[in-house]
């Protein structure tokens, strides 16, 4: 074993049967789209690992009581309100990051999903789909570099979708989370002697409130869903917390040597 290498000291951590450690001990993580499904899961998950968690989210409802379970269960978690598709939003975002240290890790997770055919989509949906889902990630890394940079390694998770790797039924939903996959790849490449990994994650069908949404909006949610679990060799669709535990892997130094990875956790949905 390479006793330099970013996880030595946890491989013998655990060899001596340390079984308190923390995967995220002392990590200061920010985490969009919080309130709700897989960026509610990651909070979770994230904050029992040790880390310290920045939640945003534009429900600022949802997403309070996101930081109240944190801290109820003995974590260290906050809640900004922001639009992470402005700038503004964004800005205000890291100043409270940088107040508490420093982002260590940043996973962009919000997004929203235009369930509509390309001549049916207005421009307005499109300028929001397009603005919530791939801006946004410009936004939050454009803000989080500089921490990262200064402490000299960083870590860059962003969730696009299955819908980025193959043909969807919302165009303008496949468009932005495609342009994910290649911003992920394109700064992997950019950022590596800078020590900051970028990678990111490819969800397909997950049980969280938007999918209930999407599923609502075809009419017959029952054929719906029982037409869309057949394309799912794995005979069902996944869970936040399975996509949680997958984030948290590429959070942490159990993943160090991978950067410009696109990882899908679709129940082997793109295997077709």
């Amino acid at each position: 074993m390479d006793h330099n290498s970013p996880r030595s000291g946890t491989v013998l951590a655990r060899a001596g049967g340390l079984t308190a450690l923390k995967r995220l001990g002392n990590k200061i993580v920010v985490i969009t789209g919080v309130s709700a499904g897989i960026g509610r899961a990651s909070a979770l998950l994230f904050a029992e690992e040790g880390a310290t968690v920045i939640g945003a989210d534009i429900d600022e409802i949802q997403g309070a009581e996101v930081e109240a379970d944190i801290r109820e269960a003995g974590g260290m978690g906050y809640f900004v309100k922001a639009d992470v598709s402005k700038q503004k939003d964004v800005a205000n975002l890291f100043v409270k990051a940088k107040e508490l240290g420093g982002v260590d890790v940043l996973f962009n997770n919000a997004g929203v999903e235009v369930v509509k055919s390309l001549p049916d989509t207005t421009e307005e949906e499109w300028d929001r789909s397009v603005s919530v889902n791939l801006k946004s990630v410009f936004l939050c890394i454009k803000h989080a570099l500089p921490q990262m940079e200064e402490k000299g390694k960083g870590v860059i998770i962003s969730n696009s979708s299955a819908a980025g790797l193959v043909g969807s039924f919302s165009p303008s939903y496949s468009a932005a989370k495609g342009g994910i996959i290649s911003l992920t790849k394109a700064l992997a490449v950019d950022l590596g002697p800078s020590n900051i990994r970028v990678n990111c994650i490819c969800p397909g069908a997950i049980e969280t409130p938007m999918l209930e949404r999407v599923i609502e909006m075809q009419g017959n949610p029952k054929k719906v869903r029982e037409r869309r679990i057949k394309n799912y060799p794995i005979g069902r669709f996944g869970t936040a917390e399975e996509v949680a535990y997958t984030a948290l892997f590429l959070a942490s130094d159990d993943s160090s040597f991978i950067t410009g990875a696109v990882l899908p956790v679709d129940g082997g949905f793109t295997s077709r």
